[in-house]
């Protein structure tokens, strides 16, 4: 059954926002008309979204966000709203809910915000204390789909009939191999700077131990791959791991993709899953140099590349979007923030980019993570117990919603060594709670 949804004017953002809210996330079939007459003759299921109610049709009061071009400041008031926050607050006693519930998830979802001037942390990141999420404590809630599933229901007291979709919850485990080895496989002058350096720092453990794995008498502490794989085939996962192929830099500390046992690993990885391209901290905005990694990677494949994250979560909105789109990256899966855990664009969900530099939706669809293991032990300081207890909570507020939890992790992470003792095990502790 198909709802017919009245809207004064149709934009490009009231396409995509009913498109994201009605269609994607509760499965409803709509079509939308500026044409009043023809929505009071109407029969069939209807709602009114503008300024005032049509007739007796559900209605929900519209802010002005969803019929502008531009980007301006808004006004961000917030409304208590069934133990979650609403943006946008609009009053009177017909309104389906007591926010625009569009807006606001056009607003969370199109990270509006990021594209409004902000201090930037030293790597030029948007902060996550800056998001209104952060500000009204809900950034650990999927409130697009929570918000979502309240209008569902209102929309059932009204047409018992409607036909939504019930939603699966989804997980999908995610690797960033940022460098594959600590110390094997890393050339003559990278193995010998390295002796040198902990030579001149007296540090005997990391040069007895540099000394162990390079004579082959114990496991280099980053090569968790088997791991890995025994983890994907217990569990069933489908996982996606993200290389980095940069050429040696500060930020950018991988082996050389032209390296044998390198190449060896990455085709191993690309026979038991999918691979995407982990553009490098000195390719950040630099087209020519992401499409040599990528083409790099592609050749070692044998197949073309079409997922993407950013090495330290460098985004610049629309920018960084843009020029993926440019070199036929379909999939991101950088939405997320290093500092915090919880949903960067408000969502549990897949979602297209909409590009509000040119107004308008693009064909790349954004993956946003829930959380990574450097939030929970490097900018969060929890140790393995309470990053259990923190990822848990996530995971059950996306089960809450029937969306896809995707997680983050590191090759070095699952290596259980030094500052990751104990994280391998909490990660099996993880999966086992994910997959129950």
């Amino acid at each position: 059954m198909k709802m017919l949804v009245h809207v004064p004017k149709i934009t490009d953002r009231v396409v995509y926002t009913f498109d994201l809210v009605l269609k994607q996330l509760l499965g409803l079939d709509f079509t939308l008309t500026s044409d009043e007459e023809k929505f009071s003759a109407c029969k069939a299921p209807k709602m009114a979204y503008g300024p005032s109610r049509i007739g007796e049709a559900p209605f929900q009061k519209a802010v002005n966000l969803l019929f502008e071009r531009h980007i301006n400041d808004q006004e961000k008031s917030s409304v208590d709203f069934e133990n979650v926050k609403g943006l946008f607050p609009v009053y009177g006693k017909d309104t389906l809910m007591p926010f625009d519930v569009f807006a606001a998830s056009f607003y969370l979802v199109s990270r509006y915000e990021e594209y409004l001037p902000q201090v930037r942390d030293k790597y030029g990141r948007f902060q996550a204390k800056s998001t209104w999420m952060f500000e009204n404590g809900m950034l650990q809630k999927p409130l697009v789909n929570i918000w979502a599933i309240a209008l569902k229901t209102r929309l059932k007291d009204v047409y018992s009939d409607l036909s939504f979709k019930e939603r699966k919850f989804e997980f999908i485990p995610t690797y960033d191999i940022d460098a594959a080895w600590a110390y094997k496989n890393k050339g003559l002058y990278r193995t010998l700077g390295g002796f040198f350096k902990d030579l001149a720092a007296g540090n005997r453990e990391a040069l007895r131990e540099r000394h162990t794995v390079l004579r082959g008498k114990r496991q280099d502490p980053f090569d968790s791959f088997d791991f890995m794989f025994e983890l994907q085939k217990e569990f069933k996962l489908k996982p996606i791991y993200f290389i980095l192929c940069g050429d040696y830099d500060t930020n950018d500390k991988n082996i050389s993709i032209r390296n044998e046992a390198f190449r060896s690993l990455i085709k191993r990885l690309g026979d038991y899953a999918d691979v995407g391209i982990h553009p490098s901290f000195s390719s950040y905005l630099n087209l020519e140099k992401m499409q040599a990694e990528i083409d790099g990677l592609s050749e070692v494949l044998h197949r073309p590349l079409t997922k993407s994250r950013q090495h330290f979560l460098r985004m610049n909105l629309p920018r960084s979007y843009q020029k993926l789109i440019e070199l036929d990256i379909s999939d991101d899966y950088t939405m997320g923030f290093a500092s915090q855990a919880g949903f960067r664009a408000g969502i549990a969900d897949t979602f297209r980019f909409f590009d509000l530099e040119n107004d308008m939706a693009t064909n790349l669809w954004v993956h946003p993570f829930a959380l990574m293991d450097g939030t929970m032990r490097d900018y969060l300081n929890l140790d393995v117990e309470a990053s259990l207890n923190l990822a848990k909570q996530l995971v059950d507020e996306v089960k809450a919603v029937g969306g896809t939890f995707i997680y983050l992790t590191h090759n070095e992470t699952l290596g259980g060594e030094k500052r990751w003792v104990g994280w391998p095990e909490m990660y099996r502790k993880l999966l086992e709670y994910i997959t129950q």
